[in-house]
């Protein structure tokens, strides 16, 4: 596959859909390319790249609204939030580190056809929630519009979320319509040091479940916060458990001394303040501890909090040196395994399907993703209805064909 098509507007990539629809040709549908290698290997005729249409189209900071085309650079909308004290809610994660290449390279396109959502996801919702409208082009070379400005057109919103998490395989995105929110005041996180994992989850949930507002819990063994650029905490030389606070700072300093006396039983926490904790949750959020290694493959598995701890423990009988991050007070698990020929897939999937709980493959050779389960295998019903989805937007089977599931 040698030639990349670069559309620089709806227009030109509606008709260069049409054409390659007619002829039989598909495509592999990529923003900055930061996330090709996940998924399966697509078999397409060429690849497009939405990085020509780009530009922030509609920003109203009094109404909390924005709208940009799916080119354009994370980094650029985050910075002009960022001069009117704004924000996206849902902090997306940035997976170029852990792949290979540059953080803030992404796009704005591919943060919601992934449905990419980092710390923040537990209190504020993930990516899709945040998604009011999208305008896109379909495998027939028409284009749509669904949704709006409010969240209040359901009809919209619902086709609208339909493509997030699709990963490019039913649309190509050529401008989405989202909330922001403003920047808290403050930031404070209380760090556990010493505590081992099933103790670590029981103390997020508990911090979770209490009425002063956490925003974001994190759990990193001893071996990842060695990895760790924030000096105090790598030096610390232990497993840190972090629990993060925001809003104005008399509610932060309130909320914090709560806090601290209900969890007192697990020790004295580190304090981190404001600049120290965007440090340190800015580094999680590229999953800096977690680096691109043609050694390593890693994976992504949600599952429910409370059981984290024993399905870890259960993939760890079948494989040897396997490192854990747990995000979302457990619920989120990133899984770093030594590299093998099917990257550890049937034992995964086998703890899954006793504790409960859907994995994705995000870091593997080629061959690798090829041959297992990349994504997590569908039920019957979900199938069903997967594919009835790809028939309506997609028929020819013309983006990313087999980028998700083999036969879909």
């Amino acid at each position: 596959m040698n030639e990349i098509l670069k559309p620089a507007a709806d227009w030109e990539l509606q008709s260069m859909v049409k054409q390659l629809a007619a002829r039989n040709l598909s495509i592999e549908l990529v923003g900055n390319g930061t996330k090709r290698s996940v998924g399966r290997p697509v078999n397409a005729s060429m690849a497009m790249t939405t990085t020509g249409i780009r530009g922030i189209s509609l920003y109203e900071p009094t109404e909390l609204v924005m709208s940009a085309r799916a080119g354009t650079p994370l980094s650029q909308i985050e910075v002009e939030l960022a001069g009117r004290g704004q924000m996206l809610p849902f902090e997306p994660i940035d997976l170029g580190p852990a792949l290979g290449s540059y953080a803030g390279s992404q796009t704005i396109g591919a943060v919601f056809a992934c449905n990419l959502s980092g710390a923040r996801r537990i209190t504020a919702g993930a990516a899709r929630d945040h998604l009011l409208g999208v305008v896109g082009v379909n495998g027939r070379g028409d284009i749509f519009k669904s949704g709006g400005r409010v969240m209040k057109n359901v009809t919209g919103l619902d086709i609208a979320r339909g493509l997030t998490g699709s990963w490019g395989t039913l649309a190509a995105m050529t401008e989405v319509t989202f909330k922001v929110l403003p920047m808290p005041d403050d930031t404070a996180t209380l760090v556990f040091t010493g505590l081992t994992e099933d103790l670590a989850v029981e103390l997020m949930c508990a911090a979770m479940g209490s009425p002063y507002e956490v925003s974001g819990t994190v759990h990193l063994p001893q071996t990842l916060a060695a990895r760790l650029l924030h000096d105090d905490l790598r030096m610390a030389a232990r497993s840190l458990t972090a629990i993060r606070l925001e809003n104005f700072p008399r509610s932060v300093a309130y909320r914090k001394g709560r806090l601290k006396e209900r969890l007192k039983v697990y020790g004295p926490p580190i304090e981190l303040d404001q600049e120290s904790s965007l440090r340190f949750w800015g580094e999680l959020r590229r999953l800096s501890v977690m680096p691109y290694g043609s050694q390593t493959y890693l994976w992504r598995i949600s599952t429910a909090p409370k059981v984290a701890p024993q399905l870890v423990n259960t993939i760890r009988r079948h494989m040897d040196n396997v490192e854990t991050m747990y995000d979302w007070s457990g619920g989120l698990v990133w899984l770093e395994i030594p590299a093998s020929a099917d990257a550890g897939a049937s034992d995964i999937r086998r703890a899954l399907a006793t504790h409960g709980g859907y994995a994705t493959l995000v870091r593997a050779d080629i061959g690798v993703r090829e041959s297992v389960d990349v994504f997590q295998p569908l039920n019957p019903t979900i199938e069903r209805l997967s594919r009835g989805l790809k028939s309506a937007f997609d028929p020819s089977n013309v983006f990313n064909p087999g980028r998700m599931y083999a036969t879909i």
